[in-house]
């Protein structure tokens, strides 16, 4: 299925990160783009309702034969799974409770990754604060693929049991690029999750336990919403490495897709990134866009020169400071 994909190094890049300088160019000539910096009142109240729609999933799936049981967890679950996991990332950038109140926000976030069974948002904060800070850093940024991902990742079928297996590599990829000591808040994350997993399963059974696990699993894997992993960083277009998404699946993203606007301006909560490309489109409007992560997705397998080697990657330079909390 596919040639082998000639590319045999990341892109290679002696320029530092663009959104830098656009942030400072922008708010020079729109300083009122800082008012959209602060929490969001309204995430909260999003976040906590999604949890209770999982928990009310969980209830209503206990019972059906297992046939339905895997479908709701394609069709429904791994939607809001998927869609939990960014509200970590709005949250780990303390969107919920505000700066002040930051570990207000780390506790909101374990309240937030239940219904998602695996425990996830203490290390993603960790590691995503990094990969903004200094973004393609070689041996930094987590969100760069392995050196085993790119040379063995090279076919159009082995891409694409590399976007089915996403989850896993995201999990991994810290423990070889980056590895960090391991703190107290990862721990508690990870005993409050086994916690509500054990609860989940002795209250329910295991079908909401699998409704749960395997929802989170295909969410981020084949699945339209993951079409957002490939669409942010990889160099589908040689010199641009942060792309934006402007269509419907920004409803169940956080505005995710709003990536440029996203690594321009990381305080400014996902519900107000449009004000951003509003206020400032001129900056925007010329830069390459996506309109469909499913074709996203299509492309990346098919194009023979596209491959987990697709990404800008930099050699810092001067003082790393790495995010430990």
């Amino acid at each position: 299925m596919g040639n082998r994909v000639p590319r045999e190094d990341y892109e290679w890049v002696y320029t530092d990160q663009p959104h830098a300088d656009r942030r400072k160019d922008i708010l020079a000539k729109y300083p009122e783009i800082k008012t959209l910096m602060g929490p969001d009142p309204r995430l909260k109240w999003i976040v906590c309702m999604m949890v209770l729609i999982q928990f009310l999933a969980f209830y209503l799936v206990k019972d059906l034969d297992w046939k339905w049981v895997l479908f709701w967890t394609y069709a429904f679950g791994s939607c809001i799974n998927h869609s939990m996991t960014l509200a970590i990332h709005e949250i780990s950038h303390n969107t919920a409770f505000g700066n002040s109140r930051a570990m207000w926000n780390r506790w909101f976030a374990m309240f937030a990754n239940l219904p998602i069974g695996l425990p996830y948002s203490a290390s993603f904060k960790r590691y995503h604060l990094d990969h903004h800070r200094y973004l393609g850093g070689d041996g930094v940024d987590v969100d760069i693929p392995t050196e085993f991902e790119g040379w063995f990742f090279c076919t159009r079928f082995r891409k694409f049991v590399w976007i089915i297996l996403q989850p896993l590599f995201y999990a991994i990829r810290p423990l070889c690029i980056n590895p960090k000591p391991i703190t107290r808040l990862e721990v508690a994350n990870v005993a409050v999750q086994l916690s509500f997993n054990v609860a989940l399963y002795w209250l329910c059974g295991a079908k909401p336990v699998v409704y749960m696990m395997a929802g989170s699993l295909l969410g981020m894997g084949l699945h339209p919403i993951s079409g957002h992993f490939i669409a942010e960083h990889y160099m589908f277009l040689k010199g641009h490495e942060t792309y934006s998404y402007y269509g419907s699946l920004n409803l169940l993203t956080f505005n995710v897709g709003y990536h440029n606007e996203h690594h321009d301006f990381p305080s400014i909560p996902g519900r107000r990134l449009p004000l951003v490309k509003k206020i400032a489109s001129e900056y925007y409007d010329d830069l390459p866009q996506y309109t469909s992560w499913v074709k996203v997705l299509y492309d990346f397998i098919m194009d023979d020169r596209l491959s987990p080697y697709s990404r800008v990657k930099r050699r810092l330079k001067g003082d790393v400071k790495l995010e430990n909390n």
